[in-house]
């Protein structure tokens, strides 16, 4: 049924958001404009550009040059004294190798590689899409459209594990076959095939595992 899968990073993939969220309210406090976990969640899943502007219009008076330091600072800290864990099933469905698989990330380049090597699955992917390789960002389709050109494969026959509204749209646009499953911001699945609770209840609702 399909001829390569697309994993998301954050969120979908490894547990990074816990420890954005954390680190995210510190910096807004110690900058003098507190923030609610519900704001923060208004930012999962989209690009730095695209999340400041998101800052910016909410928060004109914030220093919005010290926040993204402050924030990736207090992020880098957190996960090097805690790691990276992976979310629930996916190192079952990454070493089967279905299929060959690609990484389809928001995150930049540098730092994705980062996150990769610290969750210890820096090897196991056939092709790595960060924001860096395209001109417009998720949830334009562009990402999902560079992965399937470069694999060779048809989008239509591509699965896509997504867990924010923001990828899933991408995804969905890009004319791929979407299970998304929500990390910190629930969902009612608008962009999904199928919405599941975790990745192996994903992968069993898209035929890919029995």
């Amino acid at each position: 049924m399909f001829d390569a899968i697309f994993f998301d990073l954050d969120g979908t993939l490894i547990d990074t958001e816990s420890l954005a969220m954390a680190s995210g309210l510190a910096a807004f406090a110690e900058l003098g404009h507190p923030v609610t976990e519900d704001f923060l969640h208004q930012l999962v899943g989209v690009d730095l550009p695209t999340g400041s502007k998101i800052i910016r219009a909410a928060h004109p008076g914030l220093d919005h040059e010290a926040l993204h330091p402050l924030w990736q600072t207090g992020f880098l800290a957190a996960m090097e004294e805690q790691g990276l864990k992976l979310k629930s099933g996916a190192l079952d469905i990454l070493q089967a190798r279905l299929l060959p698989m690609a990484l389809v990330t928001s995150s930049g380049r540098r730092e994705a590689h980062h996150k990769l090597a610290v969750a210890g699955i820096a090897e196991m992917f056939d092709l790595i899409i960060t924001v860096d390789d395209v001109t417009a960002p998720k949830p334009n389709p562009a990402p999902y459209l560079l992965a399937a050109e470069k694999l060779g494969v048809a989008p239509a026959r591509c699965l896509v594990f997504e867990d924010s509204e923001t990828g899933a749209e991408a995804a969905h646009r890009a004319g791929c076959f979407v299970v998304q499953v929500p990390d910190v911001v629930p969902s009612k699945g608008r962009w999904a095939h199928h919405l599941a609770d975790n990745l192996l209840a994903g992968a069993r609702q898209a035929g890919l595992l029995i």
